[in-house]
Parts: C-alpha cells; sequence; structure tokens
C-alpha cells in the first residue's frame, strides 16, 4: 500500500508521519509519499489532502497537472481520499462566495458545501474532544482557521459535529475533516481512511 501526500503546500510533512504511524500501529504494509507531480499520483492507492490555504493548494494542483488527474482518479477508479481542513473545502462541491472570488477551484467530489474561516482566523483556534459516529471514545480535535460543513446532501454523511456544526463527513470512499486529525496524536481516523484503500 502506498498513501500519498499532496506535497504543494501545507502541513505536509505532519500527514506522512501520520500515515507511516497509523501503518505501523495498525499492521498494515506500506509507504507514505509527498505527491508533487502526475507520475507521484500515478504510484499512489489512497491520497491525503491536507491543511494548508485552499486557494494556494488549488492554483498548484492545477498549474502541476495533478488536479484533473485527482478527480478522474477517485471518480472512474475510486481512489480513497482525505481532505483535511483546507482539502476538506477542496473536496466540497460549494465553498460560497469566498472561493468564487479568489477564483478557487474545486475537485467538487462530495456533497457538501462548506464555510471557509466559519470558525475564525488563526487567533481563533481551538481545540475540543468530540463524538465520532462509529468511534467509542471522544476524538480529541485541532481546529487551526477551520472550515464547516454548512450542509450534506446525496451520499455524504455527517459523522461529527460541533456546536451543531458538522465537522466531519464520509461519503464512499472520501473523508473530509473540517479540523486537522494529524495533530490530535489519535490515529483513528487515519485507520478509517487506511481501511478504505
Amino acid at each position: 500500500m502506498r498513501i500519498g501526500v499532496v506535497g504543494v503546500q501545507g502541513d505536509v510533512s505532519e500527514h506522512v508521519d501520520a500515515v507511516v504511524r497509523a501503518m505501523k500501529e495498525y499492521g498494515k504494509q506500506g509507504e507514505a509519499i509527498a505527491v508533487r507531480r502526475p507520475e507521484d499520483l500515478a504510484r499512489v492507492d489512497g491520497l491525503t489532502i491536507p491543511g494548508g490555504e485552499s486557494t494556494t493548494i488549488s492554483k498548484l494542483l492545477v498549474k502541476l497537472g495533478l488536479f484533473d488527474e485527482i478527480v478522474r482518479r477517485a471518480s472512474e477508479e475510486g481512489m480513497p481520499i482525505m481532505g483535511t481542513c483546507a482539502g476538506c473545502i477542496l473536496l466540497s462541491k460549494d465553498a460560497g462566495t469566498q472561493a468564487e472570488r479568489t477564483k478557487t477551484r474545486l475537485l467538487g467530489l462530495m456533497d457538501m458545501a462548506v464555510d471557509r474561516n466559519a470558525f475564525g482566523r488563526q487567533r481563533e483556534s481551538f481545540e475540543a474532544d468530540l463524538e465520532v459516529a462509529g468511534l467509542d471514545t471522544p476524538f480529541h480535535c485541532v481546529f487551526i482557521r477551520a472550515p464547516a460543513i454548512l450542509r450534506a446532501w446525496g451520499e455524504c454523511t455527517p459523522i461529527s459535529r460541533y456546536k451543531g456544526r458538522i465537522v466531519l463527513a464520509r461519503q464512499g470512499h472520501l473523508i473530509a475533516s473540517a479540523f486537522h486529525p494529524e495533530l490530535s496524536g489519535d490515529l483513528r481516523i487515519h485507520r478509517w481512511f487506511l481501511d478504505l484503500v
């Protein structure tokens, strides 16, 4: 198993480390690599899109020839993808007027609408222990300039909320997280992702 982490901007090394630790902890054989070129993407079985700045990541995915191939592999081949924070925004079909104004292209793979920076700016970042459907105990969530999922429809299912707002959702082989599971020290969400691959 080879997991790719979109390596153009954001907390790439943290995701690579979390994937490697999750593989080791759950007895899965494989490796994690940074994906920066189409050749890298062709070598992976699953992909994580890290937190960072969604407009920058989107523009770099287009510029580097990765954007359309990610959409194709997810849509046609069922490649599992986990997007956190900025990755959550990019997986959505609707990111509101902010995305339109900044000309941010969305991958549009999940039936959901998001609000970028819904929980405030950098100084309003916070942590919370949340109930997550399918987990026996709360998950420690780290929110940094986090989006919120405003609504989910079709096959997209909310699996965790914070103060009524959706912060974690799944649609088949796709997982979108408004928070940063790679920073929590808890590998259970990464295990879910690895189980999809």
